[in-house]
Formats: structure tokens, sequence, C-alpha cells
């Protein structure tokens, strides 16, 4: 007995063991058998209470984070860009609007260096600024050409850059033809003289030889000159530019042995950009300055406008004149000319920096309330040195942005551009409504790429129960429908007269009809026979 009950004892301990085990197994599968179903599931303690802890009141929620350079570039927690700037947080409150205001936060506002300035009534500098160099007055220069052959006996000038005055010798040269004809003006009029008392007709022909002779002399520019050396004087006063004479050297009729020109007045030829031209006249006043005398300008008047435009530069060359009696003006030298316009009435103005121009639109980026910015359309008026009239679209005592200006409108296009893009999906889901229906999968065109369907009445379209072709937007959507099988789609409007089947599938119970297999994408079946039927099959309705 006593044996007995110690095996009943072991027996009852090992059985509650076991079903203390078995109860645990169980407990620890439930949270996996719940979750499998679908129903809640056991989570560590920490999960629980995150999942438990109520949003804070007030608290916006983040979607994601995005570049803050504006690049295609979003990320789902914090980070940093190669710039180590900050990736800049998406809320779920935030909507694009037709404006394409953005807010910018003060630390931002702050790492970018946004700069303002407020719109103001001024006086524009619009003078019309070109660059130009000093040249020669082409009316103030002569060239010494002997129209006879010679050689130079001695030189008076003998070196570029001297200043002559006008009747100063420059050089003395001997020559044959002149000798000849001097010896022969002195014996005309010797014969002239002679003969004047005994015969009249003899001494009629001297004197006309002689005359003849002393046209010569003059067309030779020797005039009162009759000798074999001749003395060529400066033409006029001026500086030796070019000096071909060498002494002992020979020359020929018309060879150019000296240039001088007269440099009390120069020329400045600037170019001026075609879009400046309306503003400048003959007569029109203009400041010069020169980096070989910075802080002094010098007066100039525009003389004349060249009548062609440089079509490489968008320029037309203009002509200026000016005084300069102390000789510091040099041809060659580099000028930059300021040329008078507009008047001094107060207009208003931007910084120039705050104009974004891309070539298609000009706008100012408006600083509101609350680190908010707009960009605002602008119509421009005349251009100044530092500043911008500004005609349409700005008023005195607005504040504009002035620096970073390109980053804040950039994110404003993308702002833009996500309204104008919602707005389309918009458009073209109440353009494009969908249809459902149920009717019978007849035949496949893979080629055209169309479906045809005998479906029901739809009173949505005022359609009776017909035969129709439909359009297919997916070949894969009966891969596995045979000709014949029962069906329910969802088709939609394409273009004039076209529908287009987005969805079908057979409908539940049906079997597919015997003798007939599934088809591929490529619209045949299992046999790679095409399933089509012919015009005297169905009624064509393509024009629904």
């Amino acid at each position: 007995m006593t044996t007995i009950a110690i095996v009943v004892t072991i027996a009852v301990a090992v059985a509650a063991a076991a079903g203390y085990w078995v109860a645990q197994v169980q407990h620890a599968a439930a949270p996996m058998a719940l979750a499998a179903e679908g129903g809640p599931a056991a989570a560590p303690a920490s999960v629980a209470t995150a999942a438990a802890a109520p949003a804070t009141a007030g608290e916006r929620q983040i979607l994601y984070y995005r570049n803050p350079m504006g690049l295609p570039d979003t990320s789902p927690e914090p980070k940093k860009d190669s710039m180590g700037m900050d990736y800049i947080p998406v809320y779920a409150d935030d909507r694009p609007d037709d404006s394409g205001a953005v807010a910018v936060s003060p630390a931002r506002m702050q790492t970018l260096g946004v700069k303002t300035a407020r719109v103001e009534m001024r006086t524009v500098d619009a003078a019309v600024r070109a660059s130009g160099r000093i040249e020669i007055d082409e009316r103030r220069q002569v060239v010494v050409a002997p129209r006879f052959e010679g050689w130079i006996e001695r030189l008076h000038v003998n070196a570029v850059g001297d200043v002559v005055k006008k009747g100063q010798p420059l050089f003395t040269a001997y020559s044959p033809e002149l000798q000849s004809t001097g010896e022969e003006l002195r014996i005309a009029e010797r014969l002239a003289s002679q003969s004047a008392a005994h015969d009249a007709l003899a001494s009629e022909s001297a004197r006309r030889l002689a005359e003849a002779t002393r046209a010569r002399l003059r067309n030779l520019q020797v005039a009162g000159q009759a000798g074999a050396r001749q003395v060529f004087h400066a033409p006029a006063s001026g500086v030796v530019l070019e000096k071909m004479a060498i002494e002992g050297g020979r020359f020929m009729p018309g060879e150019a042995l000296f240039r001088i020109a007269d440099l009390s007045k120069v020329w400045i030829i600037a170019d001026v950009y075609e879009q400046d031209l309306a503003r400048v006249q003959v007569g029109q006043g203009a400041q010069v300055t020169l980096d070989a005398w910075p802080g002094r300008s010098f007066d100039a008047r525009v003389a004349y406008l060249y009548p062609t435009l440089d079509a490489a530069t968008r320029s037309t060359r203009v002509r200026l004149e000016l005084d300069n009696a102390e000789g510091l003006l040099r041809p060659g030298m580099f000028a930059q000319v300021a040329l008078a316009a507009g008047d001094a009435s107060p207009r208003t103005v931007v910084p120039s920096s705050a104009i974004i121009d891309d070539g298609e639109r000009r706008v100012v980026l408006i600083a509101l309330d609350e680190g908010r910015f707009k960009p605002q359309p602008v119509k421009l008026g005349e251009r100044g040195r530092e500043v911008v009239e500004v005609l349409e679209g700005v008023q005195a005592g607005d504040r504009v942005v002035v620096s970073a200006n390109f980053l804040i409108d950039s994110e404003s296009q993308l702002k833009a551009a996500l309204s104008n893009l919602m707005e389309a999906d918009a458009s073209e889901q109440m353009a494009a409504p969908s249809y459902e229906t149920e009717g019978t999968l007849d035949a496949i065109d893979a080629e055209a790429g169309s479906l045809t369907l005998t479906h029901g009445e739809l009173p949505a379209l005022s359609w009776p129960a017909m035969t129709m072709d439909f359009l297919i937007a997916e070949p894969g959507l009966v891969k596995d429908i045979a000709p014949g099988t029962p069906v329910r789609f969802v088709f939609e409007a394409g273009e004039p007269g076209e529908y287009i089947v987005t969805g079908i599938e057979p409908l539940p119970g049906v079997a597919a009809p015997e003798g007939t297999g599934g088809t591929g994408a490529d619209g045949a079946e299992a046999d790679g026979a095409v399933v089509s039927t012919g015009s005297d099959a169905r009624d064509d309705h393509r024009g629904h």
C-alpha cells in the first residue's frame, strides 16, 4: 500500500507539472495567434507605452524632411546636407497655395543671411554708361608727302613726339626736277623781258611759258622756291606721330615723310548698347573718367552716332568730342563714359539686388509678417547704378529681400508647382470618371490593343445593352481570361469616341467556357491561335 501511495503521489506531481507547462506554452502562443488573425498582439512595455501615449496638444505632425537648397531630395528623419545645413521639416498641415508664399524660421533666416530693404521714392541715377577709347580727331591730322622725287639733305625735326608749329621747317630737300623747272622759269622770264620792245609775239610766248612753269611749281607745292634745294614747312601745328624721313634718304613722289596731329581736341569712341540708344542724342553732355587720372572727370559732348550696329556685341559706336588743352588725354587710353539721361523727379525704386530676372519673369520677394515671403511680379523702368525703377508691383514702404532671395524664390516656385500639380490631378479626376458594369468578353485583338465586350444597359451613359470595342490600358489585364468568359470590368473615357478598360476580372463562381484556354499578354490562346470575331458576328459600336 505504501508503494502504491508513493506511485500515485509521483504521478499527480508529474501531471501537475505537465499541466503548468502546457498552460505557459498556450499563454505565450496566444498573442502570436491573435496577431496572425489581425488582432492585437503583445508588445514590449516601452512600445505599448509609446503607442498609448497621446499626441501633445498643438504639436504639428512632421511628414518628412526636405533639402534646404530646393533639390529633389527628402529624408524620413532629420539630417544635414553636404554643406552642413539642416534639412527642413515638412508638416502635415502645410498646404501649397497659388501665391507661392513661403515661411522661413528666424534661425534659418540667420543661417541664409536674409536681408531686406524698403522700397523708396528717390531720384534714379539713370546715366547711360559705356566704355570707350581716346582717338585722334581725324580732322586735325596732316601728312607731309612731297609731289616730286628727291633726296633729304637736312632734317630740322628728327624725332617722333616733337611738337611743331605751323610754318616751322621740317626738312631741306634736293631735287633735280625742281632745279630744271626753276631754270626753265628764269629763262622764260628773261626772254619775255628782252623781246617785249621789238618782238611782241615772242614776248607773249615767253610770258605764257613762264606762267605755265609757275603753275607747275604751285602743283608741286613749292611755289616761290625755284632752286634745286627746297625747304618743307609744317602745314599745321601739332605733334609728330610718324616720321619716315631720314637724312640723306631718297623719297619718291607721294611718299609720306611726316604725320602730324593736333591733340588740343580729341575724340572718344564709345560703344553704347542697343537698348540704350533711344536715350542718346547728338549734343548730349557726358562725363569722362580715366584710370590714369583717378578722382578727376572731363566734360565731353556727343558729336555723332554711327549709322551701323555691331551684330556680335549688339552695340553702336558713339563719337564724343572733348578739349585736351593740357595734353593729359593720350590716344589709346581707355575711358568710362557716363551720358546724362533722365530727370531729377523722385521715383519708386528698389535695390538692384532685389530683382530676380530669369529671362522670362522679373520678380521681387516681398517680406510679409511672421517670417513669410511672397514673390511679386514687377514691371521695371530705368536702371540706375544701385537702384532700379519699378513701374508696377510694389509701393513705397514695402520691404523686399535683397540677399539670399534666390533660395527663397526657388522654394516659392516649388510650392507653386505642387499647387498646380494638385489642381491638375483634381481636374483630371473630374474630367475622367470611371464606369463599372458586367458583360461577356467576346474577343481580344492584341495587335490593336482592344477588347470586344458585350455589356448590359448603362443608364449613366444612356447606353442600351450592346456589343462594342474598348481599348485596354494594359494587355496583362486579360492574361488569364479567355474569350466567352462573363466578366466585371471598369472603364473610363479617353479621346473623343474612345473608352479604355482599366480593370477586368471574371465573375465569381463562373467557369471558363469549355475548349478555351487563358490568353497571354499578347492576346494569343494556349495553342497559339488569336481569338477574334468578324464584324458579322457582333454589332460594332466603335463610335461610342
